[in-house]
This record gives C-alpha cells, structure tokens and sequence, in this order.
C-alpha cells in the first residue's frame, strides 16, 4: 500500500538521521580498517505515547563519581544541542526548547522529559567526564492512535458500464503517529491493488502538532452483483503496548445497470375477495428501475387498455369488486435506452358472491297456510346457505330452500337468507325477504297507566301491527306522526297536554286495516310521593314504552284491570281487623291459662284477684322490660296499678 511505504520510508529516515547524529558528536568513528579501535553500538531505544513521559536512563557506570558530571544533549540534524546539565550531583537545564519539561530522577541516573510531543523523536546523549569521556545513546520514539476513520460513500453512484475505476469511498484518519497503515475491504475480504480494477490512492498531511492526517481513495469497476456489497476501511497503527487497529462502518455504494426482466406482483397474496384493498405493482431488476404503466386486457376486445396508477406506478383496487378480475401486464420503459421491456401477463381473480336472490319476493299468506322461500346467488367458487330469523337471530334451516307450515301471526316477519364462500372467510352476502300473515291490528299492550304531572307536555306511544299494514288514531286531539318499524308493524307517537279533563277520560290509540281494529287505552294519574311504586304495566315521565306484540295484549276477556286508588284504603281496613282478630284470641289464651285450663308452669308470677266487676273481662299479657315509669302507658282505663312484685309483665285491658 502506498500508506504502509511512506510509513516506512519515514521509519527509515528517523533511523539514518539518528545514524548521522550520533556519527558528528564526540568522538567520530574511526575510518574503516584503523586497528584497535571499535563500532559504537547502537542507541537504546525508549518508546511513550505523545502527551506522557519519557525517562531518558543514562547507561553510565553507575559509581556516584561517573554521574556527578553528565551533560545531556540532543541530536537534531546531525548537530549535538546541549539541552541539561549536571555538577556535583546538582542538574541544570540549558535555555532551549526543553528548558522546562525536564528534571533529574533516580538520584541523578534518569533524565524526566514531560508532555512529549512528535516533535521529540529523535536521539538523546548522556556524556561524563570521568575517569574518562563516556557517552550513552538513546533512541526516543513516539506513537500516537489515530481517531476513529471517518468513512464517506461516493452518493452520486457508479455505472457498471464505466470503462475506468470510478471512486467508491474515503478513508480520513486524524491526528496519528506516525502514519498509519490503510486496508480496504469488501464484504470482510481485504482489496489489493489490481490494474483496471482496484485502485488505492493515499496521502498524508502533517499538522502543526506534528500529527498526521492520512487521507485514501479507493477506486474500482463495479458490477451488477455489487449493489449490496459492503465496505470499510482498517486503519492500523503501533502504540508501546503492541499493534492495534481501528475499522470504520460499513457503507454501500450504490450501483446503477440496466434492467433486464420486468414482472408484475399482487398484494395481498392469496385468494382474493370483494371488498379486499389489492395492490398490483410492478418490479425491475434494473438500477435505477423504469419508468412502468400496467395494462388490463378487455374481455371483450382483447386489448390492452392502460390503467390508471399512482405516483409510485402502484395500480390500487379498493374496494376490489368481480370487474376487477382479468389479465394484467406491466410495460418498463428505461429512460436511458428508451427499451421497454413488458412482463409476463398475470391472471387476478377476485372472489365474488352476488345476486342473492329469495323467491317468493314478497310472501303474503293466510293463517294455517304453508310457504316455501327458495334462496339463490352467484359465485365464483361454491357456496353454502343458511336461514336466519331476523328478529332473534336464531339459525332456521342450513340449505337453500326453507319451509314454512300452518302459518301463525307470529311467523309474519324478516327472514335472511346468507350465502357464503367457506373456503374464504368473510365473503358471504346476504338477502332480507318479509313475510306477511294476513289478519287484523296487533296491539302492543291492552291497557297502561301513565304517571303525569298536570299542565306538563306528555308524548304518548301506540304500536300495533299486521296485515294489510294498518293505521293508528287517537281519540284525543294533538301533534300525532308515525313512523314505520317494517312493513307489518307501525308506532304512532302523540303530543299532548296533560289537562284534568284528559285524566279523567285517559286515552285510547285505535289500530285498524281492511281485516279490522284493535284499541289500547292508556290512563293517566298523577304522580303523588304517597302513591305505591307503579308496577312493571305503569310508567312515569314524558313517554311510554312500547313492547312486542303478544297474543295477551290483543285479548280482552283475559286482560287484568289495574288496582285502583281506592283499594289502597280497603287494604289498610283489612290490616287494622287482622291486629283486633289477633288481639282477642290473645285475650281467650290468657283467661284459659288464669282458670287452669292451659297446662302451663306458673313460676315467677303472682297471681292476680280481680274484683268480681271485672272478673269477666279479657286481659292480655304483654312482656316489657320498660321501666315501671314507663308502663303507666299501658294501664287500663281506670287506672289499675300493679302488684309490687311483678317486675317483668304488664296487662292491656282491651274492653274498650
């Protein structure tokens, strides 16, 4: 790589200027082939990170006398700088660049140079002076990681049909030392230079801290299989602790060639059905894809006719219907070659039932009669049929043809035939058919009471039923409408001011058709915190509530009249007789228990003797345990008082 070579071409230079340094300060190496005298060694070597410190270790004897006259120099441009110096054990530093970040450790025998910068790499010597000139080399390298790579794709793209490497991506690593070493990968495997093909392009920069910024270019000729492939770049660098490396993300570059096959594709897949949301779309495997348009073949003429699609060239049925159903076919015209390329046809078939049809369409029958409903549809799959009652729900019959026999008016009423596709949920359709039993008005309810206030706007309801459909009137003047429930059954609603003269006559609501007439009578009393709750025939408030026509409302022999208020009173009579019937035999109980009859432990009591004007009275026994203050209360009429010793019992004297 060309990063890895000016690495080391630089490795190389720091090496042979060091080389050069050491050869001009002190003693020079003597020419070749002089005897006795030998090749200086090569300097010790001391690695930190930029920013740390470096112990520069004088390797000197080590007696006290050899360290207490050293000077310390550096070697920069194959001139020897004094930088420090020491006398009896004493360091100084020499003006210069290193004046300040230097200072003696370790007794004298190591030179501490702080906060060090790239600019430090180079030699540093130690020379003493006795017993005679000694000097010690040392070699100080410096490293610093690089920041994470910063990657960036070529977003403009690149043609498979370019006849030179185009640029795919750069690699930027900032603030290095010394350079790092640059490797690009494709989908994990490493890229090497390869003509017309792979092309790597590095250079570097040095910053004015000494850092370098190293910057690579990969070039290369791209094809079709590309479009997903992966790249990233490595960069790898030396630090003391080892060698390391850091990897940038992935990017993909885009592709762009031509496009070879067109197809159609249908959402959602699988059968469809009426009412569904399809989408029918078409695909390329070109970059960029065409421009597409979607043709439909008519049936009848067995043309393409171009259908209307959106922005995206997404055909959208919704709601998908039976006309949908056909041949399609998409047309990809790429706008580079102006070559349009059509797709295979492809068959939709939209699933469909309808034309639900019941027959008889309109049934009307007599009471006792019998009545076929034959039920019938179209699909485009196999069906399957069911009868339901529309009131309740309930399943009648599983086929397509239900029987009625000895018709009641009760069987009058809607009937749903559903006709489904049981291979796809939810495709079914269904048809209402109502039967009519002929005969005279139905009325919701015989008789209601009505809780009103007087002078209060009141709106009445009156339902009734039959066939012929019949017709409501009121015997009261108001604002009446009506409003058709189905086609046997009417509600009739009234408006109107509650006067005394109404409650005294109520009202009456009369239903009637060709066949006859049905009446129901509401009665209107006003609400009164005294009165008993009404009951489940009475209501309260502004209206009345309507129930299902039923046999007992439509009956007058058995219909139950509602209590009247005045048979409250004779029910508070009937209770008060009850409590003196029950009295008196309580009064009988005592007389025989007193004359011995009743077979009864006396223990605890004393007897009483009545004077002979009242031995014939009745007295009951009453138990209390009411203070004896308190039962003054209860004596007779004349006054009578206890005996001292009957503390618990107490008598009523019921003779008046």
């Amino acid at each position: 790589m060309a990063g890895k070579t000016a690495a080391a071409a630089l490795r190389g230079e720091g090496r042979t200027a060091a080389g050069a340094d050491t050869a001009a300060g002190g003693p020079r190496l003597p020419p070749p082939g002089v005897p006795g005298e030998a090749e200086q060694p090569a300097p010790e070597l001391v690695e930190v990170e930029v920013g740390s410190t470096a112990l520069l270790k004088c390797g000197l004897s080590q007696s006290q006398g050899n360290l207490s006259h050293v000077d310390w120099f550096s070697v920069h441009k194959e001139k020897r700088i004094p930088i420090f110096r020491v006398r009896q054990g004493q360091g100084q530093s020499e003006p210069g660049e290193y004046q300040h970040r230097l200072s003696l450790q370790d007794r004298g025998a190591t030179l501490a140079l702080t906060q060090v910068t790239p600019h430090d790499e180079r030699i540093f010597l130690c020379q003493g002076k006795r017993p005679r000139s000694q000097e010690h080399r040392i070699q100080l390298r410096v490293y610093k990681a690089p920041e994470e790579p910063n990657i960036q794709v070529n977003a403009l793209g690149i043609p498979v049909d370019s006849k030179e490497p185009e640029e795919v991506a750069t690699c930027v690593g900032r603030n290095g030392y010394p350079i790092p070493q640059v490797i690009w990968y494709k989908n994990g495997r490493p890229l090497k230079e390869e003509k017309n093909r792979v092309h790597i392009q590095s250079s570097q920069t040095v910053e004015s801290s000494g850092l370098y910024t190293l910057k690579s270019i990969l070039k290369a000729q791209l094809v079709k299989e590309d479009k997903d492939a992966q790249f990233y770049c490595e960069l790898n660098y030396r630090l003391p602790s080892g060698n390391h490396m850091k990897e940038s993300r992935e990017v993909t570059v885009p592709v762009f060639y031509p496009t070879e096959k067109v197809w159609l594709e249908v959402e959602p897949v699988g059968m469809l059905k009426e009412g569904d949301r399809v989408e029918i779309r078409c695909l390329a495997d070109g970059n960029p894809p065409p421009h597409f348009s979607i043709s439909k073949q008519n049936p009848s003429t067995r043309e393409a006719e171009e259908e209307t699609t959106n922005d995206n060239g997404v055909l959208v049925l919704e709601p998908a219907q039976k006309e949908h159903s056909g041949l399609y076919e998409c047309q990809g015209l790429d706008l580079d070659t102006m070559i349009s390329l059509p797709s295979e046809p492809q068959e939709l078939l939209v699933n469909y039932v309808s034309d639900v049809r019941v027959s008889p369409a309109a049934p009307e029958r007599q009471e006792g009669s019998s009545l076929t409903l034959t039920c019938k549809a179209e699909s485009s799959q196999d069906l399957e049929f069911q009868w339901l009652r529309e009131e309740t729900g309930q399943v009648l019959e599983r086929g397509p043809v239900l029987q009625l026999h000895d018709l009641k008016r009760e069987a009058g009423g809607g009937y749903r035939c559903v006709a489904s596709v049981p291979s796809i949920p939810g495709l079914n359709r269904t048809q209402l058919v109502n039967v009519a039993v002929f005969g005279p008005p139905w009325m919701a309810f015989k008789e209601r009471k009505v809780w009103v206030k007087e002078n209060m706007m009141l709106n009445l309801s009156c339902e009734a039923s039959g066939h012929p459909r019949p017709t409501i009137s009121w015997n009261v003047n108001g604002t009446a409408s009506e409003q058709d429930q189905d086609p046997q059954r009417v509600l009739s609603t009234l408006n109107v001011l509650v006067t005394p003269e109404l409650l005294e006559t109520g009202v009456e609501c009369t239903a009637s058709n060709d066949l006859g007439k049905n009446t129901s009578v509401l009665f209107l009393e006003l609400v009164n915190l005294t009165t008993l709750t009404p009951d489940s025939n009475t209501t309260t408030g502004l209206s009345t509530s309507t129930a299902s026509p039923h046999t007992r409302a439509n009956s007058t022999s058995t219909e139950r009249k509602l209590p009247e208020p005045e048979s409250q009173g004779v029910v508070i009579v009937a209770v008060i007789v009850c409590i003196l019937v029950l009295a008196v035999l309580g009064a009988v109980l005592y007389f025989l228990y007193k004359k011995g009859k009743l077979p009864c432990g006396r223990s605890g009591k004393q007897e009483i003797t009545l004077p002979p004007s009242r031995k014939s009275e009745f007295v009951v026994e009453v138990k209390s345990d009411k203070l004896p203050e308190e039962m003054g209360l209860l004596q007779g009429s004349s006054g009578d008082k206890r005996a001292p010793g009957d503390q618990g019992e107490k008598y009523i004297d019921l003779r008046h």
